[in-house]
């Protein structure tokens, strides 16, 4: 079996590529390991600025019609601030990309398996229950697969790994993954029965010793995440473990976080370690790496979804442009991608600061830093990457002297 270019993982990055690719008449195989796509708790939002990616790569279209939907205000809490006050004044989401109403949320296995689905139906050879028992990279790339219990060799000028933080092509091309020291425990978890919280409107708060974070979903889910520190490994173990994770939203400071507390859990409370990382070269001769398996973000803003689906579309305008018979030049996508990672890395490790760490100190911070970048927005510039993009800001904004600046405001 020969290919243009043959697919590790058939999740997210690796189905919208292929959909991308096997509509531009490339033969594509992919090849993914599981039978069903299953809750991993994150990479359910889209940022404004991944949203306009998916358009850029034709899949918005797909992600609504499998049930995404738009929030469209964003409400800061915090045991500093008078809640009404928050609430009287949330932050506009449809001013970060022309056209856009705001991010865009759905389902991680509704959107791995809608664009698993687009894949099959724009052509490409996608396979499922598969094993990967060997891999040759270099000159003349092969796969050789389980499937049923028969063994397929497949061979591509191209491999590319989208098989997750784990990948395996990483590791066959020799390609070095870098990650910083975690900095707080974060779990998430998928709440049915949600009653009187728009559905249009993101939240975050901190109080206490627990951060968290909500965004709806369709209907009445709303995916709940929260942050505690790294010495309180345990803290929601244990078959109740879920419903004291809900307890914990109760918060003076949020009260209408109530909404969230009264629902009922519906999908597994997974809790791990927050940190970042990066594959400084994320290609080899006959192999390129997207999405989490070319390095990731702090899960704190969200972004995995936004980094995938820019991945997907410079790496697939790369191939649609290299000529038949040549090698792709991946140096454009490796130079975008570290110093994006890098300004994302500085954003999520100040935002972990601001609101994943907890006590009088802290506080105090971030009381210091709301009064401030209310009177002076540019100290909160940096945040505006989230939303808009990290080339958005001007590069002094992902400094040191500017992290000083919002931490010691």
């Amino acid at each position: 079996m020969t290919y243009d270019l043959i697919i590790i993982g058939g999740g997210i990055a690796g189905s919208a590529l292929a959909t991308v690719m096997a509509r531009d008449g490339k033969s594509v195989l992919v090849l993914e390991k599981s039978t069903v796509f299953e809750d991993r708790v994150r990479g359910e939002w889209i940022a404004p600025w991944g949203v306009v990616e998916t358009k850029r790569t034709g899949l918005y279209d797909t992600l609504v019609a499998a049930g995404g939907h738009h929030l469209t205000s964003h409400v800061t809490y915090d045991e500093t601030r008078d809640p009404a006050a928050a609430e009287a004044a949330p932050l506009p989401l449809g001013m970060f990309a022309e056209g856009i109403a705001g991010p865009l949320c759905i389902r991680h296995p509704v959107q791995s398996q809608a664009l698993f689905d687009a894949a099959v139906v724009a052509g490409a050879d996608a396979r499922r229950g598969v094993t990967v028992r060997a891999v040759t990279l270099g000159a003349a790339p092969s796969v050789t697969f389980m499937q049923d219990g028969v063994e397929h060799v497949a061979r591509a000028p191209l491999v590319v790994g989208a098989e997750g933080r784990q990948s395996e092509i990483r590791e066959r091309a020799g390609l070095k993954l870098v990650q910083d020291k975690p900095h707080h425990w974060f779990a998430g978890l998928l709440v049915d029965d949600v009653q009187g919280w728009d559905s249009t409107v993101q939240a975050i708060g901190t109080e206490d010793d627990f951060a968290f974070l909500a965004f709806p979903q369709s209907g009445s889910q709303v995916r709940v995440y929260g942050g505690w520190a790294l010495d309180q490994k345990s803290r929601f173990a244990g078959a109740d473990g879920a419903r004291r994770f809900l307890d914990a939203f109760r918060m003076r400071s949020a009260p209408r976080n109530d909404a969230l507390a009264d629902g009922t859990p519906a999908g597994p409370l997974y809790a791990y370690f927050n940190n970042s990382s990066v594959v400084a070269t994320p290609h080899a001769q006959g192999a390129v790496l997207i999405g989490d398996a070319a390095g990731w973000n702090d899960p704190i803003i969200g972004l995995g979804l936004s980094i995938t689906h820019r991945d997907v579309r410079l790496v697939s305008e790369i191939l649609k442009t290299t000529a038949a018979g040549m090698a792709p030049d991946f140096r454009p996508y490796a130079e975008e991608r570290v110093e994006r990672m890098r300004r994302l890395q500085m954003v999520a490790d100040t935002q972990a600061r601001l609101d994943m760490e907890f006590g009088e100190g802290p506080r105090e911070r971030r009381r210091r830093y709301h009064e401030a970048s209310a009177a002076d927005p540019t100290i909160g510039m940096y945040g505006f990457a989230v939303m808009a993009g990290p080339e958005s800001v001007p590069a002094e904004f992902f400094g040191a002297a500017h992290v000083a600046r919002v931490l010691g405001a």
